[in-house]
């Protein structure tokens, strides 16, 4: 977990690049990004500490989003504040979240049934 976050805040906070084209992109590959590994942030953070009150997984996974956003911006390393980020990381956490529950749930209504 923290060696996917340190890898996740510096892939979110290192120097922009010259956009270039290649065959897999298109126009709003970085929101479906945003949304893929705030999935997996999710439901790591999740799976790590699974008694934590959803409010406060949702707090903090806020937290770190509006945080690295504003570092994009107040960083100046050719990176921007985009306010549909936090709104795609916020659907990933979710959406990792959702997936976590709905895998317990399934792994332990199989063991009940032993």
């Amino acid at each position: 977990m923290p060696i996917y976050w340190a890898f996740l805040t510096y892939m979110l906070l290192k120097p922009g690049e010259e956009n270039r084209e290649y065959w897999f992109m298109f126009e709003g590959i970085d929101k479906v990004l945003h949304v893929s590994i705030f999935t997996a942030l999710g439901f790591s953070f999740i799976a790590a500490f699974p008694k934590i009150k959803f409010s406060y997984f949702f707090q903090i996974i806020l937290i770190y989003a509006f945080l690295t956003e504003i570092l994009q911006e107040e960083m100046k390393v050719g990176r921007s504040m985009e306010s549909l980020d936090i709104v795609a990381d916020t659907i990933g956490c979710l959406i990792g979240y959702y997936i976590y529950k709905k895998v317990m749930k399934y792994l332990f209504k199989d063991k009940n049934h032993i």
